[in-house]
């Protein structure tokens, strides 16, 4: 079984609250990227390409080859490695089958850019926790495949749904939202810089935001900017001033509305303009950033 593991930008980000347990409530709208990549309106790869397959033996596991771009991960420590034997264990626990059942061969070939806020590892556990429930015969419904996920990684339950979805809590509670992008374009620009999450997290001040991003689909998306913003920017830019201007960059480039991804350290551009966006992904392709230019 093969699927294409598309990744996710955010609309909006809000820090409202820090728990008692240490964690941070939050408000977004995730929104999905690349799913038809590699088609014709989508020509350049945007995805990760997962493939499993049910090697039936006397054995049970998981062997895990990783392809294409390098990580800098223990394969163990791998989220598709840990969905996988978190999968298997959920199915015996739930079951109640001590049988072998096989070896499942998980290939991984990885092109979406880590460290970006584009939710690539996630997509990868979540991904595979679908192919293996397809290849078991579905003995989950999503919504156990969502709160499965949640144990490897807050934005994890979104990528089972895989569709436009407001966000509360740290990200699990999801309620789908009326958006649709389709005919922008977008560009995301991922630059060498590495934003840990504590460091994102280190200078946020929650409150709560101006705007609810609940009623994002009422509002224009002309009217986004300064009114549909990612708090992280606030703690994250002072820290690495280049990520501020490679935003205004894209704004002066003529993007409707331009905003960093998650805790970054990629931002993307929305353009209603093909020339527009064209333009300014040919000045930026020939920097050291990772530069992608799709339609949506």
């Amino acid at each position: 079984m093969i699927k294409f593991v598309n990744a996710k930008i955010n609309l909006g980000l809000n820090i409202v609250r820090k728990r008692e347990d240490g964690y941070h409530d939050l408000e977004t709208v995730f929104y999905p990227v690349g799913i038809e990549s590699g088609m014709p309106q989508q020509p350049e790869p945007f995805d990760d390409i997962l493939e499993v397959n049910l090697e039936k033996g006397n054995a049970t596991g998981c062997r895990f080859q990783l392809m294409g771009r390098k990580m800098d991960c223990d394969p163990e420590k791998n989220l598709v490695v840990k969905a996988t034997t978190l999968f298997l264990k959920t199915y015996f626990d739930t079951h109640g089958i001590d049988d072998k059942i096989g070896l499942f061969n998980v290939i991984l070939d990885k092109h979406l850019p880590d460290g970006a806020g584009l939710g690539g590892g996630s997509a990868d556990a979540s991904f595979t926790l679908l192919a293996l429930n397809e290849t078991m015969g579905n003995p989950f419904s999503k919504e156990q495949l969502a709160r499965m996920a949640l144990h490897l990684g807050a934005d994890c339950p979104f990528f089972i749904y895989n569709t436009p979805s407001f966000a509360e809590g740290v990200g699990e509670v999801l309620n789908p939202v009326d958006i649709d992008l389709k005919g922008l374009w977008l560009l995301i620009v991922k630059p060498p810089v590495h934003v840990s999450t504590k460091e994102a997290f280190a200078g946020v001040v929650p409150k709560r935001p101006d705007f609810d991003l609940r009623f994002l689909s009422y509002l224009p998306l002309e009217e986004w900017r300064g009114k549909v913003v990612n708090d992280f920017e606030a703690s994250i830019f002072p820290q690495h001033p280049e990520l501020g201007v490679l935003k205004d960059e894209i704004y002066a480039g003529g993007a409707v509305y331009a905003s960093m991804s998650g805790s970054g350290s990629s931002l993307y551009g929305l353009y209603a303009e093909e020339k527009a966006a064209r333009d300014a992904y040919q000045r930026f392709v020939s920097t050291d950033n990772g530069v992608w230019l799709f339609r949506l």
